[in-house]
């Protein structure tokens, strides 16, 4: 299997078949903001609690016997690695996930109680990619990367087949919460007719900036703070902007009080726990920084919440 060639909309709609034959759809909630009744993607309620546990069984059950007895190796802040060390654990393949240090605790836990070895890393200070390859050449294993593998970005883009069988149609458009672009990409080869908007943290739009300038742009040596730990990739990846150019409308970014305003939306309205990563989405189309239609479907990407911060956010204003 060659890692080199890139995601098609064949490919998702394959993934798409084999995520079915595993997993339900997630709901496709309606929800009324403003004037207008619009639609949620409920990717929050997965087994793993995010959407990424579509890329990790796509690419893990794609990869032949002898890649699969060689273990793999992924990079994450908690989503992705649970959803490779979910895959794994029920295709029987080692995982070894490189987590920074300071990730939530719950999401820790989580990818260990799943039967992965975690190796944490110092974030900021050390470069997660350089600790995969590492462990990579060390071990031999299979790089299963969060965002920038084709496999990968076809799996997240499942859930784009999903929303149009459940819709009845494309939707107008898709705003989704955006890290490195793997399920911006996804969704965009998954549905040719709609807008995909995706949506950042201030300081870490990555993607937005690359899409804008037409070249892989770094994140900044001081970027800001955000709570959104789920969408810190300090860069995207060729395929990823080689998708997304001349599809995605960039340059929507979100605060952190517009995040913590949609997790008290998404819980009061939609009876949901979502992340802040999970829910920059519905922060962005709450700010009034979106279109919005009925057509219009807000990806809620992850509900890996640490409780005590879940807490104070639903029951303080800021």
């Amino acid at each position: 299997m060659s890692a080199g060639r890139m995601p098609t909309r064949d490919g998702v709609r394959a993934a798409a078949d084999a995520v079915g034959a595993i997993l339900p759809p997630t709901p496709l909630l309606p929800v009324e903001i403003g004037d207008v009744t619009c639609h949620v993607k409920a990717e929050s309620l997965q087994p793993i609690g995010a959407f990424k546990i579509r890329g990790g069984w796509w690419r893990l059950s794609s990869m032949d016997d002898a890649e699969r007895e060689r273990g793999v190796v992924a990079v994450s802040s908690g989503n992705h690695a649970q959803g490779v060390a979910w895959a794994a654990r029920r295709l029987g393949i080692a995982a070894t996930i490189v987590m920074p240090r300071n990730a939530p605790a719950a999401k820790l836990e989580a990818t260990r109680a799943l039967g992965a070895e975690v190796v944490l890393y110092e974030r900021p200070g050390e470069d997660r990619d350089e600790v995969a390859a590492r462990l990579v050449a060390e071990r031999g294993s299979v790089l299963v990367h969060a965002f920038g593998d084709p496999w990968v970005i076809e799996g997240q883009g499942s859930a784009g087949v999903e929303i149009a069988r459940q819709l009845g149609r494309q939707p107008s458009r898709i705003v989704a919460c955006c890290g490195g672009g793997g399920l911006a990409a996804g969704l965009a080869l998954a549905c040719p007719d709609s807008a995909i908007v995706p949506v950042e943290p201030v300081g870490w739009d990555m993607v937005g900036q690359s899409l804008t300038k037409g070249q892989i742009v770094r994140v900044a040596d001081d970027p800001p703070t955000t709570i959104c730990d789920a969408l810190q990739p300090d860069a995207t990846k060729p395929i990823n902007l080689a998708v997304l150019s001349g599809r995605a409308e960039p340059g929507v970014t979100v605060t952190d009080a517009e995040v913590r305003a949609a997790q008290r939306f998404a819980f009061a309205r939609l009876q949901l726990v979502v992340e802040p990563g999970g829910a920059a989405a519905l922060a962005a189309a709450l700010a009034g920084k979106v279109p919005l239609d009925e057509d219009t479907v807000i990806m809620v990407t992850g509900g890996n919440v640490d409780p005590a911060a879940f807490a104070r956010t639903i029951t303080t204003d800021d």
